[in-house]
């Protein structure tokens, strides 16, 4: 026979998961680190290239100039005897200095094209890097969609038990109460109802602090959204497989219920100098 899955299996499984996706993430975050330093890199190539011809095209028009002033004061001194030279002298500079022009436009066109390149290399890069991010991202929203299930799935069963012993007698639960009235949108995980009290469960696989307050902010429109309980002592409580340090008190603070994992089941940890917040 098999042996049973206990929560502390779960528990492993999740970390996995958590460790798998943070492995998945370090991935994403050097291929993107890398990609930055290609374009950087290519970047840098071209302004060096585009620095060197100037530099290169700047040297050989002093040179041409030298060349061409020494030439002049010779042709000068014997100017006599070698007018024709210094015409022909003249005509070859020129052809020079023309296919000069024509190599640095040709070097430059070149020197353009390939940055041209780089950069549409880079974009490509860049936008397969996005699709992967998006790609992780989904996968990571549905692992936290279905960890959110699990936990409402261990904490239902336990509610009504659980605030009744706090001396809250609620007889009915609702999983996953939906409304949309007048604008507002509204889903509770857990719902616990009596004729004059009601218990609103927040349900998290990793519960952080951000996680309580916006929770906090749910509860003071609860109300709006479900004005059939505008009578009711509203309580609020939190459950996660994992909280992060210090959250439990922070929630124990607020006057919430908090809700963890106990053996096979789960349990309240508020003590008994808790004095819950109503809304």
């Amino acid at each position: 026979m098999s042996e049973p899955v206990t929560l502390e299996d779960i528990y492993q499984l999740f970390r996995a998961s958590a460790e798998e996706f943070d492995r998945r993430l370090r991935e994403s975050d050097l291929r993107r680190a890398e990609m930055e330093r290609i374009f950087a890199e290519a970047k840098l190539e071209n302004e060096r290239r585009a620095t060197e011809a100037k530099l290169e095209n700047e040297r050989r028009a002093a040179e041409a100039k030298l060349e061409s002033d020494r030439r002049a004061a010779e042709l000068e001194r014997q100017a006599a005897e070698a007018k024709l030279e210094s015409e022909r002298r003249a005509a070859e500079l020129e052809r020079q200095a023309a296919e000069a022009k024509l190599e640095n436009e040709r070097r430059a066109a070149e020197a353009k094209l390939e940055s041209d390149r780089r950069a549409a290399e880079a974009d490509r890069s860049m936008a397969e890097l996005k699709r992967t991010v998006e790609r992780t991202s989904k996968a990571v929203d549905s692992l936290t969609t279905r960890w959110g299930r699990f936990v409402e799935e261990l904490v239902e069963p336990a509610v009504l038990r659980l605030f009744q012993e706090k001396g809250i007698d609620i007889k009915e639960v609702y999983p996953r109460a939906r409304v949309k009235r007048q604008g507002i949108a509204m889903e509770i995980d857990i719902l616990g109802v009596d004729d004059t009290d009601l218990v609103v469960v927040e349900c998290k696989s990793r519960l952080s602090q951000d996680d309580v307050d916006e929770f906090i902010e749910k509860l003071t429109r609860f109300k709006i959204a479900f004005p059939h309980y505008k009578n009711y002592r509203a309580y609020g409580a939190v459950a996660g497989i994992e909280i992060n340090e210090g959250v439990d008190r922070y929630a124990y603070k607020k006057g919430l219920f908090v809700i963890k994992p106990s053996g096979d089941t789960v349990a309240i940890i508020n003590d008994a100098n808790f004095q819950p917040n109503t809304w």
